[in-house]
């Protein structure tokens, strides 16, 4: 089965000069990513243990920072090398100046590129995050008798479903990994059916805290601004989201004077369309990235750059979570919980189901179905006590991972 994954790799890798071409115009490439990705690397192996982190994008590289802040620290690992398939992460990472982190975009998951990526870097250990689960790099350190982790393990019912069909295929990968950190329950039934055989379960590390004030503050002028308004963010809105947004908007302008709206896109390319899609409802828009004088009469005010989601959900008391209206099975809440906002989203949340539960629990998120029960749910408070217990859990988690991980580098698996 692995010759015939390979066989289709070469296969699109024939056409891929098409598909690329589509990508850089779509620029979701560049060059330099797509040479990284045909495992041509860029920056320099030092001499010493190198550890590699790899997660897919913005999302699972933000979980790892305050790990990768605790190794900088470790006079022992001379280099952190970090991995992830999309360019909005690699100008995420790039904002922390890292002294001995480095970013490479992960390569095409074929024999040639993987073997060449393996032999240049060397890593001491492979520790991939959420539900990165790559044969063929998998097949080739473990001959190599490089450890294979995977952090904050996340495998969805529909994941597993689609693993579940080539069953033989898929034992024989994951019984490659050599230890597995599950992130909820479902992930851990999952990973034991699939035959990996080091399971521990910490918790997910998406409660831990990623804080550096350099990211998180907002200009005088802007904040000048906002505080003149009655605020509500809609955070990592996909396609139709925002129109929702806007609607409960108009909803809540009828009762709310000065009220203002914060929509972050999930993909900030689609800024020019939610534009004018969002003027058709005769609503005044403002684009965060023009840097705007005064928001007087503006209703709506766009975020369209990168890395900027937690500094507006500093600000937001409530905060609606996208991906939960369309089915994208929802996005990670607890960055804007633990900064005391109020929760609110659609009925979609199978990518986070055991941390909306939670939330439930502890009456911090409301599932909302239509505008009106958007607008009629936003208040205009932070609640302190809620993002106090959220932050706790996260830094029991942290420590417990770091101290697992701190087992395996130092201890049990010595390269150099």
């Amino acid at each position: 089965m692995l010759f015939i994954y390979q066989l289709i790799i070469s296969i699109l890798l024939l056409i891929s000069p098409i598909i690329l071409l589509i990508r850089i115009l779509r620029k979701k490439e560049n060059i330099k990513s797509l040479k990284e990705k045909f495992s041509f690397n860029s920056k320099r192996r030092v001499n010493g243990k190198l550890i590699w982190f790899h997660g897919a994008s913005v999302g699972e590289v933000l979980s790892i920072i305050p790990i990768i802040k605790h190794y900088e620290k470790d006079k022992s690992i001379k280099q952190i090398l970090v991995t992830s398939s999309t360019l909005s992460s690699l100008k995420v990472i790039k904002k922390f100046n890292f002294k001995k982190t480095i970013h490479q975009f992960y390569p095409i998951d074929h024999f040639i590129f993987n073997n060449k990526f393996i032999n240049y870097w060397k890593p001491s250990l492979g520790i991939f995050v959420d539900s990165e689960i790559w044969p063929m790099m998998f097949q080739n350190l473990k001959y190599k008798n490089i450890p294979i982790i995977l952090l904050n393990a996340r495998l969805t019912k529909k994941t597993f479903s689609r693993w579940i069909k080539i069953k033989s295929f898929a034992k024989s990968v994951f019984n490659k990994i050599t230890v597995a950190y599950p992130q909820n329950k479902e992930t851990n039934l999952y990973l034991k059916e699939l035959d990996v055989r080091n399971i521990i379960t910490i918790g997910n590390l998406k409660f831990s805290e990623n804080s550096d004030e350099n990211l998180n503050n907002i200009s005088k002028k802007l904040k000048s601004e906002l505080d003149k308004k009655k605020i509500w963010v809609a955070s990592s809105t996909h396609k139709t989201e925002e129109i929702f947004c806007a609607k409960a908007h108009l909803k809540l302008k009828k009762k709310i004077t000065n009220l203002l709206t914060i929509i972050i896109p999930r993909h900030i390319h689609r800024a020019n369309e939610i534009t004018n899609q969002i003027k058709n409802l005769n609503l005044k828009i403002a684009l965060h990235s023009s840097k705007p004088k005064n928001l007087k009469n503006v209703d709506i005010y766009l975020v369209d750059t990168f890395g900027e989601t937690k500094k507006f959900h500093q600000i937001g008391n409530t905060v609606f979570l996208g991906g939960s209206i369309i089915k994208r099975g929802g996005q990670n809440p607890l960055e804007a919980t633990r900064l005391g906002a109020k929760i609110l989203h659609g009925p979609n949340t199978d990518n986070f189901k055991d941390v909306y539960k939670h939330l439930k629990l502890l009456n911090i998120s409301k599932k909302i179905n239509t505008p009106l029960q958007l607008a009629s749910s936003i208040i205009f408070k932070k609640n302190k006590n809620s993002g106090k217990k959220i932050k706790q859990i996260g830094k029991k988690i942290l420590k417990k991972t770091i101290n697992e991980l701190d087992n395996l580098i130092n201890n049990e698996y010595k390269k150099t």
